[in-house]
């Protein structure tokens, strides 16, 4: 009896420190895609900064005036509306092996993997939603005909300024992986007091009434957890 009990249990720990250890350090397809999503939501939100006719204090308050200048600035919006798109799919893969690289040294049933996925699951829908209207209205702007009500311009000018920055369940990410990785050794220490510092930031400026600015944060972070992850398995 002693022995059909305790081999078993000895191939059970086997495979525990299998999926701990070896298969956290393979497959690192899902950082590359956090890399490119980083640099991808970055320069969406660069590309959404040249969509700025609503902000010009020239023509602020005249609908015409603002309709006519966003119908100059349609190549910004399809920028912003291609970068922000494959950024917010790519996210997808990222947030997907995050919570496995986590899962994988975290404590059993913790939540730390879970949120920093639902967290990443955030951006990717402010990012699906915040381009919801481009195609209509870069088309509609672009056109010699008056396709479009002025006000409606101006309200798609102030969307897309603020709705895809919503980078605020970066933030929760980060928090999560901080705990990770000085608590449990999930990652490596300096990632885990960088995403402490950008991920309390992030969070603070998303809970804050200028919750856009959480865009300005966001993307950095993914870019240095991805590129940590990424160096860091491949050294292991």
């Amino acid at each position: 009896m002693s022995t059909t009990t305790t081999v078993p249990a000895a191939r059970g720990a086997a495979a525990r420190g299998d999926r701990t250890g070896r298969g956290a350090r393979t497959g690192r397809g899902w950082a590359v895609a956090g890399l490119a999503a980083g640099a991808l939501g970055g320069a969406g939100i660069a590309a959404s900064m040249g969509v700025d006719a609503v902000y010009d204090p020239e023509i602020q308050g005249d609908a015409a005036a603002i309709a006519e200048r966003l119908g100059e600035q349609v190549p910004a919006i399809l920028v912003f509306h291609v970068a922000t798109m494959v950024s917010a799919l790519l996210l997808l893969v990222f947030a997907a092996g995050l919570r496995r690289r986590l899962a994988a040294q975290a404590p059993a049933d913790g939540l730390l993997p879970q949120v920093a996925s639902y967290g990443l699951l955030l951006v990717s829908v402010a990012g699906l939603m915040g381009t919801a209207l481009t195609t209509e209205m870069a088309f509609a702007l672009a056109s010699d005909d008056d396709v479009i009500v002025p006000e409606v311009a101006v309200w798609f000018g102030h969307w897309t300024g603020t709705v895809p920055w919503l980078w605020v369940g970066a933030g929760v990410a980060a928090l999560c992986v901080a705990v990770a990785a000085l608590r449990h050794g999930a990652a490596p220490r300096w990632l885990g007091w960088t995403s402490a510092v950008l991920g309390g930031l992030t969070v603070l400026l998303g809970v804050s009434p200028l919750q856009y600015l959480a865009g300005m944060l966001g993307p950095v972070w993914v870019l240095v957890a991805s590129l940590a992850f990424l160096a860091g398995d491949r050294r292991a």
